[in-house]
């Protein structure tokens, strides 16, 4: 029916809501790359802020001051510095893994009423989480090009929502 094909078992149901004029089983109302966008900068926000609290935490460890001339780091100094990306780095993983698996949606999602889904439609688990995140560092280290094919695909998608099969939709 209008290039879309039809299960046997999904007949029925798909031509009554032709009828009553609702829009197509499978269907979906994907995010665009700009509000996408405009939900990532939210989430960076968050995860800024979180930043700037640990960023003074490891001033005071370091004993650097924005007053004070800096000669370089210390071995202990650059200990700490490493263990503060890690910790960062964990950070942002759980909050996008936590929000994603729980909600399939980040605060900044939430905010504009996105989801991200499976192609089936499905929520994504904890697990394809993980993996979209890291998959996101793909999309950031191509000059960004991962991120600005979702204004040219069909589906809005990403490189890390093809790589992880995922969709950001409209609720």
């Amino acid at each position: 029916y209008q290039d879309q094909w039809v299960c046997g078992n999904c007949k029925d149901t798909f031509f009554q809501r032709v009828r009553e004029g609702g829009s197509f089983l499978g269907a979906f109302n994907y995010g665009g790359f700009w509000i996408r966008f405009l939900a990532r900068v939210i989430d960076g926000f968050i995860l800024g802020f979180v930043g700037l609290v640990q960023s003074l935490v490891q001033s005071m460890l370091t004993g650097e001051s924005a007053f004070e001339p800096n000669y370089g780091p210390s071995g202990s100094d650059i200990a700490i510095i490493l263990i503060s990306v890690g910790i960062s780095t964990f950070i942002a993983l759980a909050y996008e893994v936590y929000f994603l698996g729980k909600y399939g949606a980040t605060p900044g999602k939430m905010v504009f009423g996105l989801k991200v889904i499976l192609s089936d439609g499905q929520p994504i688990s904890y697990g394809r989480a993980v993996g979209r995140f890291f998959a996101t560092y793909l999309s950031g280290i191509t000059l960004y090009i991962g991120y600005i094919i979702a204004a040219f695909d069909e589906q809005k998608r990403t490189l890390h929502d093809h790589i992880c099969d995922t969709r950001v939709i409209r609720k």
